[in-house]
């Protein structure tokens, strides 16, 4: 069966695979528009689509040339729950990892209507209780289990949804809003952590988004969604970095993406958290201010992206702590990040320590807040000895600030 032609600008028309594009898990319709150079207008008028939901097994054309198999059309997605975040990321150096990242662009404006309750398209079809209103910040109900919302969030922030009660340990937490946004493992089912009745599941807001943050809590045959609404921060101006040719040419190395690929592969790591005490610094040193989220280009005409890390300034040779326990996931010297150690952290969080001279631990190893496990240098992509130091959770961005001298959750 053909599908129906548009019109689209000649540019487009020189755009596309030999053949139709099927869906596979973590697609979505902005990652798919910026891997085939496309606009996601164009994605939706090539298709005939009327919302940015994709279902695994979809066919997709990606460009006017392509024909659609004749087979079974995949059935229409319910409309996204909310607007995507209208931010473009690429991958610096500094996260070379996702690359489905984009150049930082002009965020869109909020949305100015208050925020309401978005009924899951997971409920049953005839559910044991009407759905429930979710009041931003609010302590609401379940079944038994009491649930507490942050009141409001930043891009960056790492935060937790706190579950109370007899059954919290049977919830079911997934973030839907997720799906309009450039991240691993979008709308993931997590199973919270923790005991006694009190039980937790971390989240994070990814750089660049500005739309509020959605959470879906199922109980049995029970799904609501609440909505924690975003505060803007204020960005700084974009810093040019000037690196030496000998720098640069990591940035093109062959050993990126096989490097990427093994960071990658780590963040889907999992299991129970493994911290009982407040997270540490890494090093004596303060951290350089607004580090963090900075945005800047790395030579003269790249993409204006975001810094993943904070860095940390110190002398070459000075120890470097974990900042809590955890085991070593990876340790060795890489094109992009230098030498790197990972630490597993347990519950989707993990920590990285790049650009080290010596590293002192080994793939496996169990380590304890403040045992020593390198060194500060100034290899792979840096002019000068320092500690980038990234806390991740599930696999994104979060301030590493937020999470040093404080018990989390």
């Amino acid at each position: 069966m053909k599908a129906t032609l548009f019109t689209v600008s000649l540019a487009l028309l020189l755009l596309g695979a030999a053949g139709a594009y099927t869906v596979k898990k973590g697609d979505t319709l902005y990652s798919l528009a910026r891997d085939n150079n496309l606009k996601v207008e164009d994605l939706r008028r090539l298709n005939n689509l009327t919302s940015d939901n994709l279902a695994l097994g979809q066919q997709l054309r990606l460009s006017t040339a392509e024909r659609l198999p004749a087979a079974p059309p995949a059935a229409s997605p319910k409309p996204a729950a909310t607007p995507p975040s209208g931010f473009t990321l690429t991958p610096p150096p500094a996260d070379p990892v996702k690359p489905t990242e984009k150049p930082v662009g002009k965020p869109a404006a909020p949305p100015t209507a208050p925020p309401t309750l978005i009924v899951s398209k997971a409920l049953p079809p005839t559910p044991s209780s009407p759905p429930i209103t979710i009041r931003s910040g609010s302590t609401f109900k379940v079944g038994d289990v009491e649930i507490k919302l942050p009141s409001q969030l930043s891009m960056g922030d790492a935060f937790i949804i706190k579950l109370t009660g007899g059954d919290a340990e049977k919830v079911k937490v997934s973030f839907p809003s997720e799906l309009s946004e450039d991240v691993r493992q979008p709308n993931e089912v997590l199973t919270p952590s923790g005991a006694a009745g009190v039980y937790v599941v971390p989240g994070r807001v990814v750089l660049g988004k500005t739309t509020p943050v959605i959470v879906e809590i199922k109980l049995e045959s029970e799904v609501v969604r609440g909505i924690i609404p975003l505060t803007s921060k204020a960005r700084g101006p974009v810093v040019k970095l000037q690196l030496s040719p000998q720098v640069a040419k990591k940035l093109t190395d062959p050993g990126k993406a096989a490097e990427d690929a093994m960071v990658n592969k780590a963040y889907l790591n999992r299991g129970l958290p493994l911290w009982v005490k407040p997270f540490a610094a890494p090093l004596p040193n303060p951290v350089i201010p607004g580090s963090f989220g900075q945005s800047r280009t790395y030579t003269p005409g790249s993409p204006v992206t975001y810094h993943y890390g904070a860095d940390f300034p110190a002398k070459l040779g000075s120890s470097i702590k974990a900042i809590n326990d955890g085991t070593v996931v990876i340790a060795g010297t890489y094109p992009v990040r230098g030498g790197l150690v990972m630490i597993d952290h347990g519950g989707g969080i993990s920590s990285l320590y790049f650009h080290q001279s010596k590293i002192l631990v080994k793939v496996g190893q169990s380590v304890k807040r403040g045992d020593v496990i390198g060194k500060v240098g100034t290899s792979g992509i840096s002019e000068g000895p320092h500690l980038h130091l990234e806390v991740r959770v599930r696999g994104e961005a979060t301030n590493p600030a937020d999470w040093i001298d404080r018990l989390w959750p």
